[in-house]
């Protein structure tokens, strides 16, 4: 069994959370902000996406590096509600990975046609990744949309975590799991725009280094939204 480590113990005080980012009234701002159900255009494809990496790539198509159409995804925005502040569980992919291998990453993936909704999509994938039952997790909303250049529409779940958990996290596809205050990623300073070339496009994105992580790209996109969506 495996559990996160302390993200407190790293931060130290100059992340100690105000009470605006205590589970409680992260909570409270969440179930008032948040979307109530999925967005539209999970279904629809014809809908334009809310949100996604061609927001920061102006004059480059949606779908940049996949042919046909989009597909279905769903993830999990994990917020552990932690006495000394809430804060944002994460997993580290795998290197072995054929796509996105090594790279900071919500837990999630695509919704299989066993999945009645988004939500049963994020906390089968949860469960499967990462062990965390979704009996643990109080789902409070929906951010939007979120589409990348690979050809994911991306819809994103929030839930509150208890923090009484324990992990059995799925080593072929988690290489590690950890946790970032809330404050830290809700504070706009520490939202920094990076780039790199990419099949020969060079790619703006969102990122936000903390400890020795690198928290980029769509991950880092779906944080914003969350900021945006709650404490903007």
């Amino acid at each position: 069994m495996n559990r996160p480590t302390d993200p407190m113990s790293m931060a130290g005080a100059a992340y100690s959370a105000p009470a605006l980012f205590a589970p409680d009234a992260f909570r409270g701002l969440a179930r008032q902000r948040l979307r109530r159900g999925p967005p539209a255009g999970d279904l629809d494809t014809d809908l334009p996406p809310d949100f996604g990496d061609h927001d920061l790539n102006a004059g480059q198509p949606l779908n940049a590096f996949h042919n046909g159409p989009p597909r279905r995804a769903a993830v999990l925005v994990p917020v552990v509600a932690r006495d000394e502040g809430a804060t944002v569980l994460l997993t580290r992919r795998t290197e072995h990975l054929s796509s996105h291998a090594g790279q900071v990453a919500f837990p999630g993936g695509k919704i299989e046609g066993i999945d009645a909704t988004p939500l049963a999509a994020a906390l089968r994938e949860t469960e499967e990744e990462i062990g965390l039952a979704p009996e643990r997790i109080d789902p409070v909303g929906y951010l939007d949309l979120y589409q990348t250049g690979t050809g994911f529409r991306i819809v994103p779940v929030v839930g509150v975590v208890e923090p009484d958990f324990e992990l059995a996290i799925d080593e072929n596809e988690v290489a590690d799991v950890f946790e970032v205050p809330l404050s830290y990623l809700m504070t706009a300073s520490n939202h920094q725009r990076d780039s790199r070339v990419f099949r020969g496009l060079e790619r703006h994105f969102y990122a936000m280094p903390y400890q020795g992580n690198y928290i980029w790209g769509a991950t880092a996109g779906i944080i914003r939204n969350l900021y945006n969506r709650v404490y903007r």
